[in-house]
């Protein structure tokens, strides 16, 4: 029978008796049977067949070989032939095997827990990470194998998640969503929305480090805006924190703002078109009402674009997008309507209204009636159809709404 199909019950024997009679120096005497054990977990009838005594096998080693990463990392200069690199291959192939094994496998993720493979795990990873002086593939492969295992490990657990929460939260997330490897923070990724939930997107909010950690995440949806998972932890997990948001928002920089307000647009598009839970809708109706203050707040900086040259100025395009969220949140009577009493919100967009239309009778801009020839080629200019938003607007604030169409305003 091919190597590759040796009974998973030989392979766990096999390994056993090696962390039990196999000097620590003697690492990759390790690496066939768990080499083998990766391959045969890829079919799920022989996940099924792992016991609790392979994983307490893997917990073994994994410990052995975070002792000699702790000797490396305080001194660089014990790595001495090699001994390095070895433990990072097999450290890189426990956690594949690990992986493998718990994919889609609740008993193998138990068993893992039980195991206590997650704490070497995640201290082996923060090693890892201050390996500095290594830059080998074996170092980047144990990284993402190590977040990959993590990532399945906790899929569809929640008791392994509460596990990995309390060990790995904020310092381990920390320090993977600013690594350099694209995949590894990909991975990191991964495992933080898998762990998220209502209770633990409140904690970003209580620990000091827990704003920096969302803060992180927005900059990877800046920097990696192909990066799905970056962004599902904003739109699924954060913008169901409003407090975390308005903490969050304040930190941002104006290009940081206008990524999260896209998302907040994105959001509500999928919000408006189907049945909202009542959590969920009271969490956007805050969302939203902090919007609504910060429009009153900044809004007339979108009068910055009377200038030709000033088109991309961040504080006015920020304005144009909140308008564009108030439209389009107000067009849906039913669900925001409450946005119609939000206090000095009809004033200030009639009030803005004024500003521009003044502005663009002053001089030729973009806010003017007939525009000039160098603004008319500006077709993509972002303040066009500014004016017709805001009467867009004081439109839906006014309607079916008494004293706001009785108000004696401009």
């Amino acid at each position: 029978m091919a190597a590759s199909y040796e009974c998973v019950p030989e392979l766990t024997a096999r390994l056993k008796e090696l962390t039990r009679n196999c000097q620590k120096e003697l690492v990759l005497v390790f690496m066939t049977p768990i080499q083998r054990l990766t391959t045969a977990f890829k079919e799920e009838h022989n996940r099924m067949e792992a016991t609790q005594s392979l994983f307490e096998s893997f917990e073994c080693i994994l410990a052995t070989q975070l002792a000699e990463i702790e000797v490396f990392s305080d001194n660089p200069d014990s790595n001495r032939n090699g001994q390095l690199e070895a433990c990072l291959q097999l450290v890189a192939e426990c956690f594949r095997c690990l992986r493998n094994a718990c994919i889609q496998c609740v008993e193998n993720q138990s068993r893992a827990s039980n195991g206590g493979l997650i704490e070497p795990s995640i201290r082996i990873l923060h090693l890892l990470h201050g390996l500095r002086f290594s830059q080998s593939d074996a170092l980047l492969v144990a990284i993402r194998c190590g977040l990959q295992f993590l990532g399945n490990l906790i899929t569809g657990n929640e008791e392994s998640k509460h596990i990995l929460w309390k060990s790995a939260f904020p310092d381990l997330f920390m320090q993977y969503l600013s690594q350099s490897d694209k995949k590894a923070v990909t991975y990191c990724c991964m495992v933080l929305f898998t762990c998220l939930k209502t209770e633990r997107t409140a904690d970003l909010l209580s620990h000091m480090k827990g704003v920096e950690l969302a803060e992180a995440v927005v900059k990877i949806c800046k920097k990696e805006p192909e990066l799905d998972w970056a962004f599902l932890i904003v739109t699924e997990h954060f913008l169901k924190c409003p407090d975390l948001m308005a903490e969050l928002y304040i930190k941002l920089n104006n290009h940081e703002r206008i990524v999260v307000l896209d998302l907040i647009s994105a959001k509500l598009s999928e919000i408006l078109g189907c049945p909202v839970g009542s959590d969920d809708l009271t969490a956007v109706m805050k969302m939203m009402q902090f919007l609504a203050s910060l429009f009153l707040q900044k809004c007339t900086a979108v009068l910055k674009f009377t200038s030709a040259t000033d088109e991309e100025n961040e504080e006015a395009l920020i304005v144009i997008r909140l308008l564009d969220i108030l439209c389009e949140t107000t067009s849906n009577y039913e669900k925001f309507s409450y946005l119609q009493n939000s206090p000095g919100l009809l004033e200030t967009v009639v009030d803005l209204l004024d500003q521009t239309h003044l502005a663009g009778k002053q001089q030729e801009n973009i806010f003017s009636v007939s525009q000039s020839l160098s603004f008319t080629d500006h077709t993509f200019h972002p303040a066009v159809g500014f004016k017709a938003h805001l009467i867009h607007l004081i439109g839906n604030l006014c309607y079916h709404n008494n004293e706001n169409q009785d108000k004696d305003i401009g």
